[in-house]
């Protein structure tokens, strides 16, 4: 039962991540970009992107520790398929874009929007939904590796 746990829960972060990576990006920029001017839609975004974040930081230890886990319940690296190193590289490089964007670009938007300045806060929503396009295309494909990996 365990591993199923296990799996039940690394899946569900991962669902969570790049999900919402795309209800972001396809859906909630586009909206706020069509209705409202950049003095309502840059704070709206910062809280949104805050409440995400948050999530992201849950799911990010969740799948850490899950594949971890699934890992050593299987016997290690050695013993598990190429597609879950692939799985775990791709993931650790997911992890360090969200970080970068968590710790860098993200505080310079929240300090632009606290200082009204919708130039600055717009490009640094900017650089935020050219990493999350990157992130969303790189969580799609540890979706088709964890999906197709092991018939290769």
């Amino acid at each position: 039962m365990l591993p199923l746990l296990l799996l039940f829960l690394h899946l569900v972060a991962a669902a969570f991540w790049v999900g919402g990576m795309a209800v972001m990006h396809y859906a909630v920029r586009p909206a706020a970009v069509s209705t409202l001017e950049p003095p309502s839609r840059l704070p709206l975004m910062a809280q949104v992107l805050q409440r995400f974040f948050a999530g992201v930081s849950v799911a990010v230890a969740v799948l850490l520790v899950s594949g971890f886990w699934m890992i050593a319940l299987r016997g290690g690296f050695a013993r598990v398929h190429w597609s879950v190193h692939a799985m775990l590289a791709v993931g650790l490089v997911m992890m360090a874009l969200f970080l970068h964007v968590r710790f860098a670009p993200y505080p310079r938007l929240r300090r632009a929007v606290d200082a009204r300045d919708w130039p600055a806060a717009g490009a640094q929503l900017g650089t935020i939904r050219q990493l999350v396009a990157i992130n969303l295309g790189l969580g799609v494909g540890v979706f088709a590796l964890a999906v197709i990996g092991r018939a290769l």
